[in-house]
C-alpha cells in the first residue's frame, strides 16, 4: 500500500515535475537564441543597407545574419574545391605559416576541425574507467582508437599497447588531460560518448539508462533498468 503524501509534498513534486519539463527547453532556447545573436552582431555590420533588413523592416529581423554566415561558409567550400580555391588557400597558409605565433594557432585548429568534421574514424570511440589519481578511485575517460606512433614505439609493451585516452574535468568536458593508458588497465563501458558527456557535465547525477543483468533463483538473466527518475516517474510521486 502506497503512503499517502501531504498536500505540500504534493505542491512540491508538481514544481519539481514542471521544472524538469519547463527548465530544459527555457535553457535550450536561450542559448540558441544567444547564439543567433551572436552571429548576427557579427555579421550584420558588414552588410550593405541595401541587403540589410534592419534598415527597411520596422523591427530587427533574428536570424538573418545567421543566414548569411551559412551561405557564405557553403560558398567559401565550393569555391575551395577547385584548383583555383585551393591555390588561394594554399597562398593564405604559405603566409600564415610564416608568422611565429599564428601559424602554431592555426595548425592546431585546421587539425582538430579536420578530425571532428571530416575525419570520423579518428574520433573518441568508447568511453572507458581509469584508475586514477590513485588506486581504488575510478575516472571517466574517452578512448580514441589504437595507433602506432613514436609513444608506441617506446612504451608498448608485448600484447598490451598504450592507448591514447581523454580524461574531462568536470563540469567542462572541453578541458581536461590527455593520458597515455595500457590497454589492459581500462575498464571499457557500454555507454555513448554522448551519455559519457552527460555524466560529465551533470557532475555524476545524469546517468544513462542501464541493464543490468540479474541472475535468477532457476538460473535465467533478468534484466533491470537503472536510470535516473523520469517526469513520469515525479508525476507518480505526486
Amino acid at each position: 500500500m502506497e503512503p499517502t503524501l501531504s498536500g505540500m509534498t504534493r505542491v512540491r513534486n508538481y514544481f519539481l515535475t514542471g521544472l524538469i519539463v519547463c527548465a530544459p527547453v527555457a535553457i535550450t532556447i536561450y542559448i540558441v537564441w544567444s547564439f543567433i545573436g551572436w552571429v548576427d552582431s557579427w555579421v550584420k555590420p558588414y552588410l550593405p543597407d541595401a541587403y540589410n533588413p534592419d534598415h527597411y523592416l520596422p523591427f530587427a529581423l533574428p536570424g538573418f545574419g545567421l543566414i548569411v554566415a551559412l551561405i557564405v561558409i557553403t560558398l567559401i567550400g565550393f569555391l575551395t574545391a577547385n584548383f583555383i580555391g585551393r591555390t588561394i588557400v594554399g597562398y593564405g597558409e604559405r603566409v600564415l605559416a610564416r608568422m611565429p605565433l599564428v601559424r602554431g594557432i592555426y595548425k592546431t585548429l585546421k587539425q582538430l576541425f579536420e578530425t571532428a568534421l571530416s575525419n570520423k574514424n579518428e574520433m573518441f570511440r568508447t568511453v572507458g574507467l581509469v584508475e586514477y589519481p590513485r588506486k581504488g578511485v575510478w575516472s571517466l575517460v574517452f578512448v580514441a582508437g589504437e595507433k602506432d606512433t613514436e609513444i608506441n614505439a617506446v612504451l608498448d609493451r608485448p600484447g598490451d599497447p598504450l592507448i591514447g585516452v581523454f580524461m574531462p574535468c568536470t563540469p567542462n568536458p572541453t578541458t581536461g588531460f590527455l593520458m597515455y593508458v595500457y590497454k589492459s588497465e581500462i575498464v571499457p563501458l557500454e555507454m555513448t560518448i554522448e551519455d559519457g558527456a552527460k555524466l560529465i557535465v551533470s557532475a555524476g547525477l545524469v546517468a544513462p539508462a542501464y541493464k543490468r543483468r540479474v541472475k535468477k533463483a532457476d538460473g535465467s538473466l533478468l534484466e533491470v533498468s537503472l536510470s535516473n527518475p523520469t517526469v513520469k516517474d515525479m508525476s507518480k510521486r505526486a
